[in-house]
């Protein structure tokens, strides 16, 4: 959708308003450009108003089972080699959470407004579906125009056209959905004039190419429609290669510093994986008062399924990859915008780290301390083990006749495993505020213990806090703490013990995690340590 304009609406033509009047009643408006990469992903040139011809059927499709590209040339590119370049361009720039050794997607949430306005964003979503053995994409979205569905629509056979050409419906699927769920109708009306499908099969093209895919449209958001689609995908997707993709915006049309705050918790209650808190979530929200608040999420219903369907096909982890909000856009302004994310559900394979593999990185640890404390250089390191190639994040812990040493850790997993394992190495042993530097000759007389991590998750109880398993991050207005899984067990804390030392050491008051505004984050830790 276009971004909604207050100033000076009244110079433009009569045709030009009422065009953008009917752009607002779809439901985006707003930008691919994150706050703190607005240049990244920004398209390289104005998209052409003219409206391409639909692209040709394949031979294998009847041209009137195929749905048009009723918004190519407008929403987006509609000339094929234009669209592939500014597909890929938004791709490249788009970062790789995981890989095909990393973890397996199970769900996407991503935005469906014009590529300048939510490009990025939607491309840091499919940006993980490369190379990953995936059949089918269930595409899910919210009717926004009329005839809405009755109350969720299938199309169920044919395919959907773009430039690129003609992505198919997997029809076997789709028929079983039907036979599965009653309420689940093959309607072909209500897809034509929607656009929140269509927008993103693009992506899907380039990302995927040997993909089909399941449109489907929800024209309810009671908790029976969600429920009952949610377990009709869980009857008929397992054993099958698929990913489901919730097609959404965020808030609509706040003031942008507004947009962010909404859209901000909106995003923390989805990264908790509990529907139930997303529903309270955005109901308070609306409750709130924010200015011209229409909506914190025009797809919810689609995002509950997604959310439900992708975590009982075994997804363990969600990650938010992209924010950005209309006003990010070269193009977007301040007072009214929409926000869009892109979310990962997916499920983690953790490391395969072998004695050998463990021995390895003890012995490059130690010799990064030895070559660092005696040279201030870290020496060089190379390896082709992928398992070591692999983007984690660890601690190394030092230790010095039983007593802490040293401890340093990087809790992302934005670099390879071996490479962090280096750096926290030397970190540990010459930058802990707590202790004085080690000096080479200590060295000899200080074990190393290294902690693989798993990804963060958020936190929905803390009754789910499992001791000795979940090592713990707390951020409460910037002020961070961590503890590593065997601390609590080391200490012979409880559970609220072990919150209340978080706090403390983030140098905060005992109890702070019990404030709505405290995120908790667990983790697991693969632990292995020199045996002298």
């Amino acid at each position: 959708m276009t971004h909604i304009s207050t100033q000076a609406a009244f110079i433009f033509c009569l045709i030009l308003i009422c065009f953008a009047l009917l752009l607002l009643s779809a439901c985006s408006a707003a930008s691919s450009l994150p706050v703190a990469a607005l240049s990244s992903g920004e398209p390289k040139k104005q998209i052409s108003p003219e409206m391409p011809p639909p692209a040709s059927p394949t031979a294998s499709l009847p041209a009137d089972k195929v749905r048009p590209a009723a918004f190519a040339g407008s929403w987006y590119p509609g000339d094929a080699e234009t669209l592939r370049q500014t597909v890929d361009d938004l791709l490249n720039g788009a970062s790789l959470y995981i890989g095909p050794a990393d973890g397996t997607p199970f769900g996407l949430i991503v935005p469906h407004a014009g590529y300048v306005y939510s490009g990025a964003v939607a491309a840091a979503g499919f940006k993980q579906l490369e190379g990953q053995a995936i059949d089918t994409a269930v595409i899910i979205s919210a009717d926004h125009q009329e005839p809405l569905s009755q109350p969720i629509s299938v199309y169920a056979e044919g395919g959907f056209a773009t430039p690129l050409g003609v992505i198919p419906v997997d029809v076997d699927l789709a028929h079983a959905l039907i036979r599965a769920e009653p309420r689940v109708k093959a309607d072909t009306r209500a897809h034509a004039r929607e656009h929140v499908i269509e927008i993103e099969l693009p992506f899907l093209q380039r990302v995927c190419p040997q993909c089909k895919i399941l449109p489907l449209l929800i024209g309810s958001e009671d908790n029976e429609t969600i429920d009952a689609l949610t377990k009709a995908l869980l009857k008929v997707l397992p054993e099958r290669r698929a990913v489901v993709i919730a097609s959404s915006d965020l808030s609509h049309y706040p003031p942008a510093l507004e947009a962010r705050e909404v859209d901000a918790t909106t995003l923390d209650a989805i990264l908790t994986g509990n529907p139930t808190r997303v529903r309270e979530t955005i109901a308070q929200s609306m409750r709130h008062g924010y200015t011209n608040l229409f909506t914190c999420a025009c797809g919810e219903a689609a995002i509950l399924v997604t959310m439900q369907v992708a975590q009982g096909l075994g997804a363990d982890n969600i990650a938010l990859l992209r924010y950005a909000n209309s006003a990010d856009s070269p193009v977007g302004q301040a007072d009214q915008v929409v926000g869009y994310g892109a979310v990962l559900f997916w499920r983690h394979r953790p490391a395969d780290l072998t004695s050998a593999r463990r021995q390895e990185l003890l012995n490059l640890a130690r010799t990064s301390i030895r070559a660092y404390l005696a040279s201030g250089q870290v020496p060089s390191y190379q390896t082709t083990d992928a398992e070591l190639l692999r983007q984690l994040g660890a601690f190394v812990t030092l230790r010095k006749e039983g007593e802490l040493r040293g401890c340093i850790g990087h809790i992302q997993g934005d670099r390879p495993l071996w490479q962090t394992v280096q750096s926290m190495a030397v970190a540990a042993a010459t930058t802990d505020p707590r202790f004085p530097p080690l000096t080479l000759e200590e060295l000899d007389q200080v074990k190393i213990e290294i902690s693989v991590l798993s990804p963060l998750h958020r936190l929905d109880e803390v009754n789910h806090i499992q001791i000795g398993s979940h090592g713990l991050v707390l951020d409460y207005h910037g002020q961070q703490g961590v503890f590593l899984p065997q601390v609590p067990v080391e200490q012979s804390w409880n559970r609220l013990e072990y919150l209340d030392n978080l706090c403390l050491k983030a140098g905060l008051s005992p109890g702070c995690w019990r404030d709505a505004a405290a995120k908790l984050y667990t983790f697991t830790a693969v632990v292995f340590g020199e045996e002298r």
